[in-house]
């Protein structure tokens, strides 16, 4: 399969989206502000080899890299500073025509399969004591080589032209995970709290470190965070360690970066996250996303519970794309109607858009979100 492909990096799947909703009006529509036009977008993408399929499918250039495709979203701009690990770095140390293998900064040895995916998986993680953890500790220490050249300045100019800014935080979860592994992490919760605790507090210093630095030149906008800790059968950890090693992290930046006007914190999360909700929404999180159904992420559902406690974004069906029309049609009317009128939800499928989509189903998908929006007299 992967001889076949022509797309196999993980940048040959960016897309292209113009976005025009400017920083104010997108902020007061995700917090429940305003609710004068609904947002739509595309938060992913294809995965690896959907390109081809369209290509077979006769997709001009301008639909291979989403160009072509009408969505409503956001101006947003990231701030030129690294709060998480320094030094990263990833090498080849093996390539056949199914795999490559690195080893990353950390020492981990990392596995790609070619045609199935774009990012490589660690096969082994470096902590498991207390001491490998003080030996890698230093790439998380403050240190001027965290802010780039005119970083300050970028900011300023985004700003200016519309752009909310974004502060991106290591994971409460994905980044022990990176270096513990999943099932280690889940064990330390119970054996190893102490460990766990250091990691988050050294991490939190630097965050705080660095952000006092970025808010005395510029306000943030949107406190982001990358999570991915859960699957269809529910999170890798509880509410009971979102309480006792998340929150604490959490709040502590949540709590520095509000009080300087700071008004969405985002988490990005896969799976199914309905036992841990309530646990985050205390720790300071205002939105979340891609909201998956076949995880039991209903947006309306979840809507219905948490009201303007949790904005959304994502949402539809990926699945349901590559069915039939009806299907499409049932899912939009669904979802669309009760989330435009309550607002604080920017529409879009829930993950990467899967093989097997066929291209006329997808702008089928995109003509009929905006058959509805106008219908509902909310698309201008």
């Amino acid at each position: 399969m992967s001889a076949q492909l022509k797309w196999t990096r993980h940048q040959d799947l960016a897309i292209v989206k113009e976005p025009t909703v400017e920083r104010e009006e997108f902020l007061d529509f995700m917090t429940f502000k305003a609710n004068e036009r609904p947002l739509f977008t595309e938060i992913f993408g294809p995965i690896i080899g959907l390109k081809e399929e369209w290509e077979q499918q006769g997709a001009t250039p301008a639909e291979l890299d989403f160009s072509a495709f009408r969505y409503r979203c956001p101006k947003k701009s990231g701030i030129g500073v690294n709060p998480g690990r320094l030094g990263f770095s990833r090498e080849v140390v093996e390539e056949t025509e199914s795999i490559i293998r690195y080893r990353d900064d950390l020492g981990r040895p990392l596995r790609l399969e070619k045609g199935y995916a774009t990012l490589p998986l660690p096969e082994t993680y470096p902590v498991t004591t207390m001491d490998d953890w003080l030996r890698i500790k230093p790439k998380y220490a403050f240190s001027e080589e965290r802010f780039a050249d005119h970083w300050a300045d970028a900011a300023r100019k985004a700003r200016a032209e519309g752009a909310a800014l974004v502060f991106g935080i290591p994971g409460g979860f994905d980044e022990p995970r990176q270096l513990l592994g999943e099932a280690e992490l889940c064990c330390a919760y119970y054996e190893k709290p102490e460990l766990i605790h250091d990691i988050l507090r050294t991490i939190a210093d630097t965050v705080c470190r660095v952000l006092e630095r970025v808010c005395a030149e510029i306000p943030v906008d949107i406190l982001s965070v990358h999570e991915d800790m859960a699957g269809k059968s529910g999170p890798l950890a509880g509410p009971k360690q979102v309480k006792e090693f998340i929150k604490p992290y959490y709040r502590r930046i949540w709590d520095m970066v509000q009080e300087g006007g700071a008004r969405l914190f985002d988490q990005d999360s896969d799976g199914d996250m309905n036992a841990v909700i309530p646990a985050f929404i205390d720790a300071g999180v205002n939105c979340m996303h891609p909201m998956e159904p076949a995880a039991n992420m209903d947006i309306v559902k979840i809507r219905e519970t948490y009201g303007t406690q949790l904005a959304l974004y994502g949402g539809i069906d990926k699945h349901v794309i590559r069915r039939s029309k009806n299907e499409i049609v049932d899912e939009l009317e669904y979802k669309i109607p009760p989330m435009i009128r309550t607002g604080g939800c920017m529409l879009g499928l829930d993950h990467r858009i899967p093989n097997g989509t066929p291209l006329e189903n997808y702008r089928f998908y995109v003509a009929k979100v905006w058959e509805i929006f106008e219908r509902e007299g909310v698309s201008h």
